[in-house]
């Protein structure tokens, strides 16, 4: 008998997706109050809003553009992704940019960075000790997007913007750097055009109220002036994840750092690894048969990495066992195979490849997530591990995790170890000719603390909030149950308008 000829498929479409966050810390529905609480549901809800609308808007074709070219063009995660933060960075209600907090000093000292799976040569970058660029994630965008360029040619003698001048500082680009500090990262931030803004800008009532109020409290031997168990002091991060139509994933964090760091404190916002992390791997077959849920087998993890065509010798099940009992955990066996496609009883197709990336931002105690490098390590989790993205999450920022475990016995007295990540895991499989045949994403969140401030895409497409973790079940005080609006599905189009 003929075979029929198998019919030709359309290449799957990547959807995008966003999550955004706006600080972690013991926060709680005490130290909120509702009309607190109303404020940030409403202002979380738009901007999430806001980003899913401009990217879903198609961008303008170039006018050297072929008129028969019909394909739409989408933002690219880099750019969602910042433009998510520059809404946070432009509310004072969040603590980066406008809403910024201040050093001891009474100083407004700000960092940002991003991070993409791939796309640009940087990949990752990160920015310290600002007090004049108004919007921070603005100079980390250019600053990775000029990346290319800069690694491409010798370094420069002289400046290409003789014009500018910065007591003396030769700055002719960011040449291959990762991290920039203070009058030269804002140098550069005059040569890529950006906003620059008097220092009063960043200046807010609240937080100078809070500032003050700190730093009188541990005069008086009442506490710290970074950390206090009676109140909510910001010592967190705004940010936000993004995934794209082309499968490539973005985390761009910014902030104003910790109430009453010293000045010229560098936390875990601009250094990679630590406040932030993307990136993406390849294993071979396709995806069909993965669940976000189930372990990854970790001997064929190993297998991979080694490029090894298969195991050299196969051991029993009994066997491995034991051997799985002696090593760490890269090698442990999962009782669970290496997958194979649901959807048919036979192996998954080999010819096929899939792309894994994970893009993560933290936010919390900066110091700790530094001492654990807790962004990397949960992709490394991830990566080399058992378990999935975001069990590796729940493993460093969940209750018990790394974090946590990192304060050791000052954990709830001095704010350390306390945070929470969001982030966003996708897998992708193409056959041969690199059509897509699966696609699939999974929004990524936990933190250990009181709370965070985070909001995100859903799978139908609408917005969603939350600050407490989903099984408080504390209420709020006069009357109002703080938690009825948590996990609240959204239609997008009521918070894409002005709200907050």
């Amino acid at each position: 008998m003929e075979d029929k000829q198998q019919p030709r498929h359309i290449a799957t479409p990547v959807k995008p997706r966003l999550i955004i966050h706006g600080g972690a810390g013991n926060i709680t529905p005490e130290k909120l109050g509702p009309e607190k609480y109303e404020q940030y549901r409403r202002a979380l809800l738009t901007i999430v809003s806001k980003g899913d609308a401009y990217m879903r808007t198609p961008v303008a074709l170039d006018e050297n553009a072929s008129p028969y070219y019909s394909a739409r063009k989408y933002p690219s995660a880099l750019d969602v992704a910042t433009y998510a933060v520059t809404l946070l960075e432009n509310n004072p209600l969040f603590n980066s940019g406008h809403g910024a907090v201040f050093t001891r000093d009474g100083i407004n000292e700000l960092e940002s960075s991003v991070m993409v799976s791939r796309g640009y040569a940087k990949r990752g970058v990160g920015l310290t000790g600002l007090r004049r660029v108004k919007n921070p994630i603005l100079l980390a965008k250019a600053m990775l997007e000029h990346g290319d360029r800069d690694l491409g040619k010798k370094a420069e003698s002289g400046s290409a913007y003789p014009d500018l001048e910065s007591a003396g500082l030769d700055v002719p680009s960011a040449q291959g750097h990762t991290l920039i500090h203070g009058e030269t990262a804002e140098t550069l931030a005059k040569m890529y055009g950006l906003e620059l803004v008097d220092p009063k800008y960043f200046f807010t009532q609240h937080r100078w109220d809070e500032h003050v109020r700190a730093l009188e409290k541990e005069k008086a031997g009442k506490g710290l002036a970074t950390w206090s168990a009676e109140e909510y002091l910001p010592q967190g991060t705004c940010g936000a994840v993004a995934l794209d139509t082309d499968g490539v994933v973005c985390v761009g964090t910014s902030t104003g750092g910790m109430t009453n760091k010293l000045t010229g404190r560098i936390g875990d916002t601009p250094v990679v690894g630590a406040g932030f992390w993307a990136e993406e791997w390849t294993e071979k077959g396709d995806s069909r048969g993965i669940s976000f849920g189930l372990a990854i087998d970790g001997w064929h993890n190993l297998r991979t990495h080694l490029n090894l065509p298969g195991p050299v010798i196969q051991l029993s099940s009994n066997l491995r066992n034991l051997i799985a009992d002696c090593l760490p955990t890269p090698f442990a066996y999962s009782p669970i195979a290496h997958p194979t496609s649901r959807r048919s009883s036979g192996p998954i197709n080999r010819d096929s490849q899939t792309s894994r990336s994970i893009a993560l931002s933290g936010t919390g105690n900066g110091d700790s997530f530094l001492r654990v490098a807790a962004a990397r390590t949960v992709g490394s989790i991830a990566r080399w591990g058992q378990l999935s993205a975001a069990d590796a999450l729940r493993e460093v920022a969940g209750r018990g995790g790394n974090l946590e475990k990192s304060a050791g016995d000052r954990w709830g007295k001095t704010g350390e170890g306390e945070g929470g990540m969001i982030g966003i895991e996708s897998v992708i499989s193409r056959d041969a000719s690199g059509r897509v045949v699966s696609a699939s994403a999974r929004i990524l969140q936990d933190h250990n603390c009181g709370g965070m401030f985070r909001a995100w895409i859903d799978d139908d497409g609408k917005a969603v909030m939350r600050i407490f973790h989903p099984d408080s079940k504390q209420e709020g005080r006069n009357g109002l149950d703080v938690f009825e609006c948590e996990d609240r599905s959204e239609d997008i189009w009521r918070w894409s308008v002005d709200k907050a």
